[in-house]
């Protein structure tokens, strides 16, 4: 195996260790526990997990999703998000360089760094809103202040011009009062103010109103389909909230990769009706 496939398996392997110490964090900080001290133990019977049913992933499948004491099945979430987080930093190594290139130094440095961050702190609103309806504000501080930072680092190195910071602002504040609005008029039920603040730093993000536009409507489908399917397997019943920062996540990571292009074919669709 050559030397690159070697670094690219480390840094996936060290992403489920990062992604297991994600679901410790969130789970912890929910909860009001430590998660600087002491070691893990069964959600459910409390019992302390032994080294080996604490390697990622591994010990989901050598324990057959199963507690070893209780036998309660253990949450698919766990590996999941480990795996999620492994193929984020594999990403980040195979393509994040070549998706988010810059020529000069040291933004060549800056920017893959920037994107990794951005990337584990959605992993933690990503698997505290799904699994606790709570999206921590410290991830979305961090979020905005990162993102801020970048796009000022940007506009110093020549990168961006300051006329396009300004309107991504703009543009960011704007998602964020659509769902603020959102929130009043749903009466805090249809949507949480945690998807009031993750608005704006995934507007500062997303910059352009086309990928803005473009990343909502995906998150509004996603999250139709999945909450369809959820009613049809009586996972959820009708009027039940489902958590919609996931799909907030999702949409603003597709429209980064794809929203200009999407924006064109949908813009080529309605002018080819309109003639």
């Amino acid at each position: 195996m050559s030397l690159f496939w070697l670094v690219g398996l480390f840094l996936f392997l060290l992403g489920t260790v990062i992604g297991s110490f994600l679901n410790v964090v969130v789970y912890r900080s929910i909860h009001g526990q430590d998660w600087v001290r002491g070691r893990s133990r069964c959600e459910h019977c409390q019992k302390q997990l032994a080294w080996y049913e604490n390697i990622p992933v591994f010990s989901y499948l050598l324990l057959r999703g199963k507690c070893s004491r209780c036998g309660t099945p253990i949450d698919f979430g766990h590996p999941l998000i480990e795996l999620l987080t492994g193929a984020l930093f594999l990403w980040w190594y195979l393509a994040g360089y070549f998706v988010f290139t810059l020529s000069s130094s040291p933004m060549q440095y800056v920017q893959p760094l920037f994107w990794l961050l951005a990337g584990v702190l959605a992993v933690v609103i990503f698997i505290s809103d799904w699994r606790h309806m709570i999206i921590p504000f410290w991830a979305v501080a961090g979020l905005t202040t990162a993102t801020l930072l970048y796009r000022v680092a940007l506009i110093i190195s020549g990168e961006m011009r300051g006329q396009d910071f300004w309107l991504s602002m703009v543009w960011s504040l704007a998602l964020a009062a659509f769902f603020w609005l959102l929130w009043w008029l749903t009466k805090k039920k249809g949507f949480g103010f945690g998807d009031v603040q993750l608005a704006i730093p995934l507007g500062l993000m997303l910059g352009g109103w086309q990928r803005i536009v473009v990343a909502v409507f995906l998150a509004f489908l996603l999250g139709a389909a999945v909450g369809i399917g959820l009613l049809v397997a009586k996972r959820k019943k009708f009027g039940q909230a489902i958590a919609f920062g996931p799909f907030l996540l999702i949409g603003t990571a597709l429209s980064l990769l794809w929203g200009y292009e999407i924006w064109a074919g949908y813009a080529r669709i309605i002018m080819g009706t309109a003639l």
